[in-house]
């Protein structure tokens, strides 16, 4: 090879790597981020807005009211997690049908679905059972702190009512007069509408960045491009009497962002005692075995952090909003969606390039199916965990004289086994995103179930033993069907020992139809 030819060959490799080092981070914000004046006025929500301005994202970011596209473990249909007896979209073949079971008593049993495209969250989110659609006052009994993540009118709503609005009633806000389907998650939510800037509008990532001492205008773009994701898909709670503003949400990272950090943190941040020390927080207490209990919402950020691609400087966006060429021009797409729905992997293959499309996707479901068959596990043995419980807390026979230490454990390790299978429950990658911290945090949560059961079985003297042996399929039934109105059903309760537990709610006509109220006088059950 002659000089020259190598000289080229050197240019060459070096010009490659710049091109695989750029289409993999974004971090150099003032030669590759655009400026704007757009004219858009800043208090502007609606998505249609945006569309003249910027019609390829306004065109791609369309796309996510797509609602029939699946990949193997996730997809766009708005289908039943517990359910796979029925087809699509009522069920889905890799359900969990412990799902109603673990969250007896509390909203969650009574509806919930793999979310759709961001385009979708008001109209689904107005549609759903938890929201009490049967209440003749017309209130949907949850608090107003759940549109959070609905809708960037928050931020209206916020410089109106203050504090006070999170402990609104949701349903107040229902209407169409107060939110419409063109104000879901959208431009408003992550962009300034004037300058088109990365913004926060959610108050809880706010108040943590100010906690921890963070300025978001000398957060770096890569980053943002990851936290603008991070103001929903995260874990929250909502402040207990006492401890601040009534149900504002708050994210529980300050001792971390680990299965193991959030147990620890919420020993405490409940409300108040007589003595003014904050007691053990919880969301509800469980119908079968009256454990205090958390439901952990979707920890994708935290999962996400520190798993290989976000501990790689690799931001959400970079595989969710994968970059995209039009007309020569370098373009994020909006449809915010799984790289897994792309026959061609071209987001993952914009860094790993060496590899083919085929076995790409095969990773990603050798991770996922390893993960979701100890999730499955995990899942059962806390069912089994509650049970044991349940019937120890029943227990009339002989007892130890440390019985009542024994029972306060083992309710501790029911609570503790549920927030881990939880943890990775609810995120949404599947183990994906961190496979090494998803596996071991439902290592703790089976290990944490089984000590909850030996704990309940010293504590009966193993009088509880026998009613405990066998399939848990066969002892507790997975309830795969559970609403409102079927609450409403005396003999509907009777067909499962775990909805014997619950109480009848009174006959009542639905006063909700989605954002319509509707006459009391002319509606039926």
């Amino acid at each position: 090879m002659n000089k020259q030819a190598l000289r080229l060959a050197v240019f060459l490799a070096a010009f490659t790597g710049m091109v695989v080092l750029f289409g993999c981070t974004d971090t150099e914000t003032k030669l590759y981020t655009p400026t704007y004046t757009t004219g858009i006025p800043a208090t502007e929500l609606s998505s249609k807005a945006f569309k003249e301005a910027f019609p390829s994202q306004y065109n791609s970011y369309m796309k996510n009211n797509e609602s029939e596209v699946m990949t193997e473990y996730k997809g766009s249909i708005a289908y039943h997690k517990n359910d796979n007896v029925n087809p699509l979209p009522i069920g889905f073949k890799h359900a969990q049908p412990y799902l109603k079971n673990l969250w007896l008593g509390y909203p969650f049993m009574y509806e919930y679905n793999e979310p759709r495209g961001h385009t979708h969250a008001v109209e689904d989110f107005v549609n759903i059972d938890r929201l009490d659609s049967f209440s003749p006052d017309g209130k949907g009994h949850m608090p107003a702190t759940c549109w959070n993540c609905k809708t960037p009118r928050m931020m209206q709503w916020i410089a109106k009512y203050g504090d006070s609005f999170w402990s609104k009633d949701v349903n107040e806000f229902r209407g169409k007069d107060q939110v419409t389907t063109e104000e879901s998650i959208s431009c408003a939510t992550c962009h300034d509408p004037g300058t088109m800037e990365l913004r926060p509008y959610s108050e809880p990532l706010k108040d943590w960045l100010a906690r921890s001492g963070q300025d978001w205008n000398k957060i770096s773009r890569n980053e943002k491009r990851t936290l603008v994701c991070a103001q929903c898909h995260v874990e929250y709670y909502f402040t207990a009497k006492g401890n601040g503003p009534a149900l504002r949400p708050v994210f529980p990272w300050d001792l971390g962002k680990s299965a193991d950090a959030c147990y620890e943190y919420y020993k405490s941040h409940g409300p108040k005692n007589a003595k003014g020390e904050e007691t053990p927080f919880y969301d509800w207490i469980h119908a079968a075995s009256k454990v205090p209990m958390i439901k952990i919402q979707h920890p994708d950020y935290e999962t996400f952090h520190d798993g290989p691609h976000g501990a790689a400087g690799v931001s959400c966006a970079d595989c969710h909003m994968q970059f995209v060429r039009e007309d020569g021009k370098k373009v994020s797409s909006h449809w915010m969606t799984s790289p897994m729905k792309d026959k061609e992997m071209r987001a993952c293959r914009q860094c790993h390039a060496d590899k083919t499309a085929d076995y790409l996707r095969s990773r990603v479901l050798y991770i996922q199916d390893r993960t979701y068959k100890q999730l499955i596990e995990a899942e059962r043995h806390s069912v089994k965990a509650h049970e044991a419980v349940r019937l120890a807390n029943a227990w009339t026979g002989p007892k130890p004289s440390n019985f009542d230490a024994l029972m306060q454990e083992a309710r501790d390790m029911v609570r503790k086994g549920q927030l881990y299978w939880d943890y990775v429950s609810a995120e949404n990658s599947i183990g994906f995103h961190n496979p090494t911290k998803q596996l071991n945090t439902l290592m703790v949560s089976y290990t944490s179930s089984q000590k909850a059961i030996d704990l309940a079985l010293e504590a009966t003297k193993f009088g509880i033993a026998d009613k405990l042996t066998g399939n848990i399929e066969d002892i507790v039934p997975p309830i795969l069907t559970m609403s409102r109105e079927l609450q409403q059903d005396a003999e509907f309760l009777q067909k499962n020992p775990w909805t014997k537990l619950l109480p009848v709610k009174p006959k009542t006509a639905r006063s909700w139809k989605g954002q319509e109220r509707l006459s009391m006088a002319n509606t039926s059950n």
